[in-house]
């Protein structure tokens, strides 16, 4: 009895994965006692915004969500709020994943992308459109305080789309994914990071850059969002292609494992619908609590990945401001790189594979790993 009072009384937006450590000592306790320990396991963060400060509720401030470093749900909470601005600049107005630790980074993990319920009231959602054709309302972060609140839901990693809310199916970012392959690592990426740089350059793109937050990088270009996101896609492909040309030791577009070798991977398929990356300024779940943080592009040469992380970031951030604060002042258009893509169709290049969970594409390659197909054949 006294556990369905004290779940009834719960307000909206707790954080449930507060109930098992508590339930287990309940039997120990009277009500009362009981209440003023749910108390004492919460507190309230001010977090300031576009509509003035808000006072976020943070339950189990002192869970230990990174045990190495020893780093707790509040101080994940405190981090999103100081960063709060440049966070909402890079990531807000968009759809948004969380990818959420009910306990710590070690532990179970899942996705949340609708609203849960008892958001509060300020989080708004959009209806978006999957690969499946099936639609659904999704998370949109608009203020500092939305972040807050997704840290009080537990969410560690926040996965934006590259389209605004508002034009979720025309993507306004052309995102490139370099990913060190075994064998390579993040001073791998660099140099392919620089050449590609140039290669937008060409395109009529200026690029920005940003840490993964693990070993690679990711490198973007704000594009009017004219074309819907399989001409991204092939937009992103001609690019990568360009570079693999320029690179072809270092870099390559095969989607296959078993093919790519020691070399860093251009990831064009995260520009698929649904498809998404840490945002800037978001924590990985990694143990020395990194950021996916964006760098100058003259501090990229020197920049070691593990030096951004949460506890990090926030001075950084105040001392020489946001690297990416200019990044929507002159979106290009991908005209360039489509004919790019359509140069390479006409030389014999064709569509390259899509994930395995998307339906069949027209053009694409059969989903058979290479070394099977030669056996079979």
């Amino acid at each position: 009895m006294i556990c369905c009072l004290l779940l009834n009384s719960v307000p909206c937006g707790t954080d449930k994965t507060d109930f098992p450590s508590l339930l287990e000592v309940w039997p120990r306790l009277e009500l009362a006692e009981y209440v003023v320990l749910m108390a004492s396991e919460a507190t309230t963060l001010t977090v300031d915004g576009p509509h003035g400060p808000r006072e976020m509720r943070v339950s189990s401030p002192r869970r230990v969500l990174w045990p190495d470093l020893g780093i707790t749900k509040l101080d994940l909470a405190k981090y999103l709020a100081d960063v709060g601005p440049a966070f909402v600049a890079a990531n807000g107005g968009r759809p948004i994943a969380l990818q959420r630790f009910p306990e710590n980074i070690e532990g179970e993990q899942f996705f949340s992308k609708n609203p849960p319920r008892g958001a509060p009231d300020f989080i708004r959602s959009v209806k978006v459109t999957y690969p499946s054709a099936r639609s659904h309302a999704q998370l949109v972060i608009d203020e500092p305080a939305a972040a807050v609140w997704g840290a009080q839901m537990n969410t560690v990693v926040f996965h934006p789309w590259p389209s605004l809310a508002e034009n979720s199916d025309n993507p306004d970012q052309l995102r490139i994914d370099l990913d060190p392959q075994p064998g390579t690592d993040f001073d791998d990426a660099v140099p392919a990071a620089i050449e590609l740089r140039k290669v937008l350059q060409e395109a009529g793109l200026e690029a920005f850059v940003k840490t993964s937050g693990n070993r690679g990088l990711h490198v973007y270009a704000p594009i009017e969002p004219t074309h819907e996101f399989l001409d991204v896609r092939h937009a992103v492909i001609a690019a990568a292609r360009e570079l693999e040309r320029r690179m072809p030791e270092a870099v390559t577009t095969s989607w296959w494992k078993e093919e790519r070798g020691e070399k860093v991977f251009l990831d064009f398929n995260q520009a698929n619908r649904d498809r998404t990356i840490a945002g800037a300024y978001s924590p990985r779940a990694l143990a020395h609590a990194p950021v996916s943080c964006p760098l100058e592009w003259d501090e990229l040469a020197n920049a070691d990945p593990k030096n951004f992380t949460i506890l990090t970031v926030p001075e950084r951030l105040s001392k020489t401001g946001d690297p990416w604060a200019r990044f929507h002042e002159k979106p290009g258009t991908i005209d360039t790189l489509l004919q790019w893509w359509q140069r390479d169709l006409d030389s014999g290049l064709g569509e390259l594979p899509f994930p395995p969970d998307y339906p069949k594409m027209p053009g694409e390659p059969p989903r058979v790993q290479p070394s099977r197909a030669r056996k079979r054949d």
